[in-house]
């Protein structure tokens, strides 16, 4: 059987998950947990991620990530084959812990990213371990919610200032909207050859193309050796507009345009997504 498709691509959005082998349980006590969160820290920081939720369970786990840069399988061999290695060591033993390659699914529909957010933490209330989320303390639920800690490797400000701008209320309205997912069906349902997710629309459209617009940028911005300055790009064009010409276009990273606008990097990566997305679909 062919393996499936790996998409990558600049900024895509991925729903994540990684089995062990033939089921078998990846984490035998909380030091396991300790030390795979600890690894996906690293990972994050290295790859320059944006992780916006993750879940711990027994045999698998589930992580809500967007990649800045087009290295998705890059960073999942990392994390896998480094924690595969300690938890061998650990507990004395050899093998494949993890079944196979990792799962992606790419999310097309930006909409659907507090969605899938839901149902990621929610996996130990569907498996019967919790009846509250804030119960398990493998997710980033807590963090979230404003009820534990606040991990530098975790974006919980975005998750949050989607439902309001003040963090005390918008903590409130997180905890009612992952409750009122609770018995829902799965936002991952119309995923199509366990590759896309996204509206009706952005499915249909040929993802070639999608690709193919992407390649021609990278090839611009390697050709590009007097590109302008932000300042010059910012006069001729409005913010957004700027925002995805300065890094989709002329190759500056998220972080030089959030410090330069003031703004954190996770926003600026969801303006050149949104700007991207209307110029590759209408």
């Amino acid at each position: 059987m062919a393996r499936p498709l790996r998409i990558q691509f600049e900024n895509a959005l991925y729903h994540v998950t990684s089995r062990g082998n033939e089921k078998s349980f990846i984490y035998v006590d909380d030091q396991d947990r300790f030390i795979f969160i600890e690894l996906l820290a690293r990972v994050v920081e290295q790859y320059s991620w944006i992780l916006y939720a993750y879940c711990l369970m027994g045999n698998h786990y589930h992580l809500l990530v967007r990649t800045p840069k087009a290295n998705l399988s890059r960073g999942m061999r990392q994390l896998n084959g480094v924690y595969a290695q300690r938890f061998n060591n650990r507990h004395q033993r050899v093998g494949h812990l993890f079944q196979g390659r990792f799962k992606a699914i790419l999310i097309k529909d930006e909409d659907r990213l507090l969605t899938v957010a839901r149902y990621i933490v929610l996996n130990p209330v569907r498996a019967k371990l919790v009846e509250n989320p804030k119960d398990w303390r493998w997710s980033s639920y807590r963090d979230t919610a404003g009820l534990g800690r606040h991990p530098s490797f975790v974006d919980t400000d975005w998750l949050r200032s989607s439902f309001s701008e003040d963090m005390e209320s918008a903590a409130k309205q997180y905890i009612a909207f992952v409750s009122g997912g609770i018995g829902g069906e799965s936002p991952l349902a119309d995923a199509r050859g366990g590759i896309i997710a996204g509206a009706e629309r952005a499915v249909e459209i040929s993802f070639a193309r999608l690709m193919g617009e992407a390649s021609k940028e990278v090839v611009k911005r390697e050709r590009f050796a007097d590109r302008p300055g932000l300042q010059e790009i910012f006069e001729q064009n409005d913010r957004d507009i700027g925002i995805y010409m300065a890094f989709c276009r002329y190759g500056y990273k998220l972080r030089e345009i959030g410090d330069y606008l003031g703004l954190h990097y996770s926003y600026i990566s969801r303006v050149a997504a949104r700007i991207g997305s209307g110029l590759a679909f209408n």
